[in-house]
């Protein structure tokens, strides 16, 4: 059976690679930021989560250090046992406050407070209702979840209101949606959102990995970028992606629902407690976030500008402002193949960013994601411009 289950394997890869669906992982020699070292060349990164150029900021680098010194490195358990610092507890609150609710409780990874958030609060008596393209980690929480389930069309008001109506005899309706939407950069309606959750009586959930720390105009997230921080009821977030880059997530919302969360959610009873390393470099990151405005006027220049000249150039560039920037190629029969072609070419050209396909997105959607971040300087985004033009005529996408 083990030498079957190797031969099925086997087969099945060797068709991802013939398909030109297969994912290849390319090893960083050196640190995280704007340039990285890949296969002893050092190329422009544009497809990090890094979105304040802050995973290698020396202030960071600097608290991390300090931390280590004074915490050590593991806490070897639980929260529960003997793996709650006054770290953890400080980066609880001040993470709360700084997304404008009550408090906060950490995880290991954003994907482990999807997975955990759902099960604790909705039994069978209870409805989920959520988008159709939320992330994987809500997916996945909501089915260990025994509330029943609705569906509704990506960023559909109507479908929305329709599944609230069928949702009309739960005893408690949760609306949950990612805040952006990672493979399109698409914020959620979250006005529209709240509006409908507010008639039919139910709480709204947002995911906002792609939002902490960047988005609206201190950075708090879609919901400041829309204006509706008081009417979101919890929110998931990471450490992983603006705030750091390095590990850890978290739930925050009312202090009866997060004290619930630390009495019930597996991942949070399971899980080792976060490195101290991480807690103390994600409070630095917090006061640069609350303290300096500059980084994020520069990401909001450069999404544009990026925007713009590859739309300029022939590009499929949907119309947004988010640094997350999708170059689409699903006019072409061989979009896949051609987005992971692509890819290659610019990485010899000095521009690292991946080819997504099936099953990442749909079929037919396959897109080179673009992601620029604070660290990126103009020089940069002069250099990755000329490369897709270069590169997108010489494989007929312009």
């Amino acid at each position: 059976m083990h030498g079957e289950m190797r031969k099925l394997l086997a087969g099945e890869l060797a068709a991802l690679k013939e398909q030109g669906l297969y994912k290849e992982e390319r090893v960083l020699q050196g640190p995280q930021g704007a340039e990285v070292t890949v296969g002893g060349k050092t190329v422009l990164n544009f497809c990090a989560n890094n979105y304040l150029g802050l995973a290698g900021d020396p202030r960071v680098v600097e608290a991390a250090k300090r931390t280590l010194d004074q915490w050590a490195y593991g806490l070897s358990s639980v929260r529960f046992i003997c793996g709650t610092t006054e770290l953890h507890r400080q980066l609880e609150l001040d993470l709360a406050d700084f997304l404008g609710l009550e408090d906060s409780i950490l995880y290991a990874a954003c994907f482990d407070a999807n997975g955990g958030v759902f099960e604790p609060l909705l039994g069978e008596d209870s409805a989920i209702v959520t988008d159709q393209l939320n992330h994987a980690s809500i997916i996945d929480g909501v089915r260990l979840c025994k509330a029943q389930r609705f569906i509704y069309r990506h960023a559909d008001m109507e479908s929305l209101e329709h599944r609230l109506q069928e949702a009309g005899d739960a005893r408690f309706r949760l609306v949950v949606t990612d805040g952006v939407f990672s493979m399109d950069g698409d914020f959620a309606r979250l006005p529209e959102i709240c509006d409908l959750a507010h008639r039919y009586d139910a709480m709204v959930m947002v995911d906002e990995s792609h939002a902490t720390g960047f988005t609206g105009p201190t950075g708090r997230g879609t919901h400041e970028k829309f204006g509706v921080i008081d009417r979101v009821d919890m929110i998931t977030t990471t450490l992983g992606k603006a705030l750091g880059g390095a590990l850890g997530g978290a739930t925050c919302g009312p202090r009866e629902v997060i004290d619930w969360l630390r009495q019930k959610s597996r991942p949070y009873l399971f899980s080792n407690s976060l490195p101290p390393v991480i807690c103390g470099a994600a409070l630095e990151v917090l006061r640069i976030c609350r303290e300096d405005p500059e980084p994020l006027r520069r990401l909001d220049a450069s999404q544009k500008r990026v925007r713009q000249e590859l739309t300029a150039l022939g590009f499929d560039i949907d119309a947004g402002d988010h640094p997350i920037i999708p170059v689409h190629f699903r006019r072409f029969e061989n979009d896949a193949p051609l987005a992971v072609s692509m890819s290659r070419d610019l990485l010899a050209e000095g521009i690292y960013c991946i080819g997504f396909s099936f099953p990442v997105v749909p079929k037919g959607q396959a897109r080179i994601r673009l992601q620029i971040s604070a660290a990126h300087t103009e020089e940069h985004l002069d250099r990755l411009i000329s490369a897709f033009a270069a590169v997108g005529k010489k494989h007929g996408a312009i």
